[in-house]
């Protein structure tokens, strides 16, 4: 199973959402709570290509997205392999 990281912030549904499926099917992920972090939103912003919003998630070295994103690869029965091969 590839690494899963979350970056996520206080107070934030969307945040919620992704770890609840992540929850759900099993998956083990390391949460980054950026709530009151500048050096971890510009990590996460960098590693994000731009992105601002939160969460945004990471399985392996690819950049999933945010909580909409993850959820329309598990309507797809794309997530699993996903998380399989970080790919």
């Amino acid at each position: 199973m590839a690494d899963v990281t979350i970056y996520t912030r206080m107070m934030c549904g969307y945040c919620n959402a992704a770890k609840r499926l992540l929850d759900h099917k099993g998956v083990a992920y390391t949460e980054h709570d950026a709530s009151f972090s500048p050096e971890l939103r510009r990590e996460m912003i960098s590693k994000a290509h731009g992105r601002t919003t939160f969460p945004q998630i990471f399985i392996g070295d690819t950049h999933v997205g945010g909580c909409d994103d993850l959820h329309e690869l598990e309507s797809q029965g794309r997530l699993d392999a996903i998380l399989v091969n970080g790919r």
